[in-house]
């Protein structure tokens, strides 16, 4: 596939999720190399810097995306542009595996808090979820999923699917009617497209509606993600973008006089969130800050902004 094809494929949201867009990103770097006419070290990197800005602006809210970006392209010192290409196409493969590697072990983290008999609550449509309630009914776990419908692109009929095919019993629910789903779970796990330097989780439109219907009844929230979602970014200030979508996405033809807003995300405050699960464990949001400062030091570099 050429760099171009999956520019236009994230732009399209036809790559769905926040570890796929940056991971296709990421793989997309070798292609640029590929279809590189430069024949120097300055004239390759100024192709691969061009690359990355232009993956940099096809999404607003993609903070992994960029930091996996990020981390391929720094440090790129070579002499001659083979080194340069090796070295590339290495930290590359690296940040696959890297994905991999975490993946399974958030699954495994995130499963525990899933026990027998347990529902499940969760919203829109996250890998990273189905990874867990994969993991749980692997090791044997009798328990159920209450999902909502997640409009207006409906992607919780995809988690539902995913959901049954896995043997999971899921009860599907429009979107209203989350408090009536939420009353009968034990814990709520949603995904996250970015973190804040605050803490705070950007995830799809309703999830902090529903956290705090979770936290009226007392149900823990878990927000389930990678890392790298962190932006880092609001380290300086600057307000993590909150995509909006086409109108038309909700009502093709309103009447005049009618103005549609399609938020497809918000920010859910800190104070609602039960934990963070993810590769490096299992903390409140400020310890998980901190924690991401103590494991991924090249992520705060000054230059790399």
């Amino acid at each position: 596939m050429s760099f171009k094809e999956t520019v236009n494929r994230i732009k399209n949201l036809k790559v769905q999720g926040a570890e796929n867009v940056a991971i296709e990103a990421v793989k997309s770097l070798k292609e640029v190399i590929k279809e590189s006419k430069s024949k120097n070290i300055s004239g390759i990197l100024a192709d691969l810097y061009h690359a990355k800005n232009i993956l940099f602006l096809t999404r607003p809210t993609e903070p992994c995306m960029r930091n996996a970006l990020n981390y391929v392209m720094h440090e790129l010192d070579y002499d001659n542009p083979i080194e340069l290409t090796k070295a590339l196409c290495l930290k590359v493969d690296e940040v696959l595996e890297r994905f991999d590697k975490n993946q399974r072990i958030i699954a495994q983290v995130g499963s525990r808090k899933i026990k027998n008999g347990s529902v499940v609550f969760t919203h829109c449509h996250s890998s990273t979820i189905l990874k867990i309630l994969k993991e749980a009914k692997k090791q044997g776990k009798r328990f159920e999923v209450h999902n909502t419908e997640t409009r207006p692109l409906y992607q919780g009929r995809v988690t539902a699917k995913e959901v049954a095919k896995l043997g999971i019993p899921v009860t599907h629910f429009v979107d209203a009617a989350a408090r009536f789903a939420l009353k009968k779970a034990d814990l709520m796990l949603i995904g996250a497209d970015a973190i804040t330097t605050e803490g705070k989780i950007i995830n799809k439109i309703g999830s902090e509606l529903y956290a705090e219907i979770a936290n009226k009844y007392d149900i823990p929230v878990y927000a389930c993600t990678d890392s790298w979602k962190f932006d880092t970014e609001t380290i300086f200030g600057y307000e993590e973008e909150i995509e909006g979508r086409k109108g038309k996405e909700i009502w093709k033809n309103p009447p005049k006089g009618v103005t549609v807003d399609n938020f497809a995300f918000e920010k859910v405050s800190p104070d609602l969130i039960t934990g963070i699960i993810s590769e490096l464990g299992i903390y409140k949001p400020h310890i998980f800050i901190q924690e991401i400062r103590n494991n991924n030091k090249w992520m705060f570099k000054k230059h790399l902004f």
